[in-house]
C-alpha cells in the first residue's frame, strides 16, 4: 500500500476542511462517504466528487475500501464509532475532542493497542508550523522562564437548534472550543495542571454557552482561558516569559490571514516572526498516512489526548463545585 484510502463517517461541516487536505496529501486519496441515508450520501458524493457512498456507517467500516476514516460526528459519539471502526481494521482520525469521558478514551485505547490501529485526535492547530515554531521559542528560553498563559476562543452562535447546544451531545462550549485552549495549555508547559478553576454560565439550553478556566502548573506558572457562544468572534493567544512576550493573533484558526505571530521584549520594538504557509488541515492527514504507512508513532500522542480530557473534565467539576480541582 502507497496511498492511504480514506473515508468520512458523517457528512458534517467540518469535511469541507478535510476533503481538499486529504487530496493535497501526498500519500492520501478520498473514495468514500457515509451517511446514515444513502440518498444523502449519494448527492453528498455527487457534489463533492467522492467515488463511494454508503448508506450506513458499517457499511463502508466493512467494506475493504477504506483503509482510514476522519469521525467528525457530534461527540458523545466519538468514542462508539472509532471503536467500531477500529474493530472492522480501519484507522481512525476522530475530531477532538476525542471522547467525553476517561472511560470512553480508555476503552479507545485498548481497543487501538488490541487490533493495532492508528488513533488520532484531530487537533490541526498542532500540526501547524506556527505551533511548532511557538513551542521552540518556549523550549529555547528565547521568553526566559514561561510565567504565564492567556487565550480566549469566542463566537456568537445563533442558532439555538444547533447540536453544541444539546448536554447529552456533549455540548457547550468547553467541549467545543475550550479544548484548543487546554490543549495549548498543556503543550506550551508541557505537563498537565498541578489544579484547575473553572466557572461557567449555563445558558437555558443546560451547556455552558461562556466557560473561564484558570490552570496552575509546576514552578508557579499560569494559564487561563475564556471561550464562549455569547460575544464576537475572538481568536487570541499570548505566552509571557520573564525575557519577552509572544503575542499570537490566530493560535488555532486562520493562520493563513497575515500577520499573526508578535514578539515584544522590553524595551524594544516588537517584532514579527515568520511562520512558512501550510494548509490547517494537511497536517494532521499527512500525519496520519505517515503513521500508517510507515508504521511510526502519531505526533499527537493518545496519552496528551488523554490529559486533554482529564483537564476538561476538572474544569467541569470544579465549575459545577464551585471550588479548587486537583488533578
Amino acid at each position: 500500500m502507497n496511498k492511504v484510502r480514506w473515508g468520512l463517517l458523517s457528512t458534517a461541516n467540518i469535511n469541507r476542511q478535510l476533503i481538499p487536505a486529504i487530496r493535497g496529501s501526498r500519500r492520501g486519496e478520498l473514495v468514500a462517504v457515509a451517511s446514515r441515508s444513502l440518498e444523502y450520501a449519494q448527492a453528498y458524493a455527487d457534489h463533492w466528487d467522492i467515488p463511494k457512498a454508503f448508506g450506513d456507517y458499517d457499511s463502508m467500516l466493512t467494506s475493504g475500501l477504506v483503509d482510514a476514516v476522519y469521525i467528525s460526528l457530534p461527540n458523545h459519539l466519538h468514542a462508539e464509532w472509532s471503536i467500531r471502526a477500529m474493530q472492522s481494521g480501519v484507522h481512525v482520525l476522530c475530531e477532538k475532542p476525542l471522547a467525553i469521558s476517561i472511560d470512553e478514551v480508555d476503552a479507545m485505547m485498548r481497543a487501538s493497542q488490541q487490533y493495532s490501529i492508528r488513533l488520532a485526535e484531530a487537533f490541526m492547530y498542532r500540526h501547524h508550523p506556527q505551533t511548532k515554531i511557538i513551542a521552540e521559542w518556549v523550549r529555547s528560553g528565547r521568553l526566559g522562564e514561561v510565567c504565564s498563559l492567556y487565550t480566549a476562543f469566542t463566537f456568537i452562535l445563533g442558532n439555538r437548534q444547533n447540536i453544541r447546544f444539546l448536554p447529552e451531545y456533549g455540548g457547550g462550549s468547553l467541549w467545543d472550543l475550550g479544548v484548543y485552549p487546554v490543549s495549548f495549555a498543556q503543550y506550551i508547559m508541557g505537563e498537565i495542571p498541578d489544579w484547575v478553576v473553572g466557572a461557567q454560565w449555563l445558558g437555558d439550553t443546560g451547556v455552558d454557552e461562556t466557560f473561564s478556566g484558570l490552570m496552575h502548573y509546576s514552578a508557579n506558572r499560569f494559564a487561563q482561558f475564556t471561550c464562549g457562544f455569547r460575544s464576537p468572534w475572538q481568536s487570541y493567544a499570548e505566552i509571557t516569559g520573564t525575557q519577552g512576550r509572544l503575542s499570537i493573533t490566530r493560535p488555532f484558526v486562520g493562520m493563513d490571514k497575515g500577520r499573526q505571530l508578535i514578539f515584544y521584549s522590553d524595551g524594544n520594538d516588537p517584532v514579527e516572526v515568520p511562520v512558512p504557509e501550510q494548509e490547517l488541515y494537511l497536517g494532521e492527514v499527512e500525519d496520519m498516512n505517515n503513521a500508517i504507512l510507515d508504521g511510526g508513532a502519531n505526533y499527537l500522542s493518545l496519552a496528551e489526548s488523554l490529559n486533554h480530557i482529564r483537564t476538561t473534565l476538572a474544569l467541569f467539576q470544579s465549575a459545577r463545585l464551585q471550588r479548587v480541582e486537583p488533578l
